[in-house]
């Protein structure tokens, strides 16, 4: 997959690579004021996939995760499917897929430079309209409402509704609305009810999954002193400390999400599995609309396991429902794989720490005994004990006005967000939790306003040579 960057962008990236950009940054039109550059989306062998098993699973273990993968893959219909995991979409949806949302690089990863939800908004006859923040060249988003009525809301308003589909029958519902518009790429401006979010990336995600809770608390107390000093203070999404998580289970740290408000990636699935794609499971088993016109074809939940297709079929992957399946698929998908080092991205790497980016962007964590799927008592080696290069302290902190997006969940505020794990940014298209940039360098200045904890650290971005904010620029974009 080639990824069309903007003409200018594309032409910048071009002169990178063939070295007539003076010392690898740019001196604008017009201008004698030299400046660093978003190299752009890196284009290597290892880029496009595709999607790569964790090294060293046991042969019973890949099977569970190619199983999740075709899963992951399958375009969902209201009714009449063939396979019964096609059915259940809707009535309020955001896409009919999982890999439409997250295939870049590739499958599992994260939004395309070319946005799916065009066609998925018509696809077999719908009558949905384009809302005004999706675009062919902009980032899949959804959108959530801050209130709704006069009263706090904070949650999903699906884009699409699956009227006038040729498998919907009678169900006539309608979609939100969501203007007035604003700018429809960076999804600024327009109607001030709305907060966008962006897919996260799941490469590599079972091996967040494996960091125990007492390692995350152990790196924020080692560094608490020295990163208070620059203003970085971050807490665990958890009721921990006098921190009160919402939305509690456990009261153990939450780290899936923009602002790590789910526990596991079973969670996460059958979260997105009912809020994404409207389609009810085990953890989710009611329908987000029930209007009776709209679902005549299915009982709830509409995900469950299927202990007799897999003894009809000899095959023990049939036996798990959907959701158990995608989290398999991202539990045992393998981490992005950086770039060879340069002169210039060791140099980077040197500079990111220098500047205290890495007082959020932790470089590395190591795993405990994790299970995959394979054996329900033996840990599995390739999640277990494994160093995690991750760059994040998988806490939440506060991004300031800038970045506020109005909404809480579990402890973390409306300014708050868990810190986005940096592997495989080299590779991301789209960037901050609405998708509001493709350039790195306007991503890393939005991390500065009223009330972050970034604004030191951007300071000290700013105050570096612009060599050096080259080199840094580069060695994130070989992540």
């Amino acid at each position: 997959m080639r990824i069309s960057l903007p003409a200018a962008r594309g032409a910048a990236c071009l002169l990178l690579v063939s070295g007539s950009i003076f010392g690898g940054f740019a001196f604008p039109q017009g201008s004698q004021t030299a400046r660093a550059i978003d190299p752009g989306v890196r284009h290597a062998a290892t880029d496009n996939g595709p999607p790569i098993a964790l090294s060293g699973l046991a042969a019973d273990e890949l099977a569970y995760f190619e199983d999740g993968m075709a899963r992951f893959d399958i375009v969902e219909v209201v009714s009449g499917a063939t396979q019964r995991q096609g059915n259940g979409l809707g009535p309020r949806f955001n896409s009919n897929q999982c890999s439409s949302c997250h295939s870049q690089p590739y499958m599992g990863g994260s939004s395309p430079a070319r946005n799916p939800l065009l066609r998925v908004a018509s696809a077999d006859g719908a009558s949905n309209s384009i809302p005004w923040f999706i675009t062919a060249n902009g980032p899949i988003r959804e959108v959530r409402f801050l209130e709704s009525n006069g009263v706090y809301d904070g949650g999903v308003h699906n884009l699409f509704v699956v009227s006038g589909r040729s498998d919907a029958g009678a169900c006539n519902i309608t979609q939100p609305a969501f203007t007035p518009a604003g700018n429809p790429l960076t999804g600024r401006g327009g109607n001030s009810n709305l907060a966008f979010r962006i897919p996260t990336p799941m490469l590599g995600a079972g091996l967040i999954e494996a960091i125990s809770d007492s390692a995350i608390l152990a790196n924020m107390s080692a560094n608490a002193a020295k990163n208070g000093q620059v203003g970085v203070q971050g807490h665990a999404n958890a009721l921990l400390e006098g921190n009160v998580n919402l939305s509690a289970n456990d009261g153990s740290i939450t780290r899936f999400g923009w602002k790590a408000q789910n526990k596991s990636l079973l969670m996460f699935a059958g979260e997105a599995y009912n809020v994404e794609m409207g389609i009810s499971n085990q953890l989710f088993p009611q329908e987000r609309d029930e209007t009776p016109l709209c679902r005549p074809y299915n009982v709830t939940p509409e995900d469950t396991n299927n202990m007799s297709t897999a003894l009809q079929s000899g095959y023990p992957t049939a036996a798990l429902s959907d959701i158990e399946a995608f989290a398999n698929f991202m539990r045992m998908l393998a981490a992005p794989v950086p770039a060879a080092p340069t002169p210039s991205t060791i140099n980077g790497r040197a500079q990111f720490i220098g500047a205290g980016c890495a007082a959020c962007h932790t470089p590395s964590f190591t795993t405990g005994a994790a299970i995959a799927t394979g054996s329900s008592r033996s840990p599995s080696p390739a999640l277990s004990r494994q160093q995690v290069n991750l760059y994040s302290d998988l806490l939440v902190h506060h991004m300031g006005q800038g970045l506020a997006d109005g909404i809480t969940q579990g402890a973390a505020g409306p300014d708050e967000f868990r810190t986005a794990p940096l592997w495989g940014l080299g590779e991301r298209v789209f960037f901050l939790h609405d998708g509001r940039t493709s350039d790195l360098v306007a991503a890393i200045q939005a991390h500065q306003s009223s009330g972050s904890e970034a604004n030191t650290i951007v300071q000290r971005f700013n105050a570096l040579s612009v060599a050096q904010q080259q080199d840094l620029l580069n060695f994130l974009r070989s992540l």
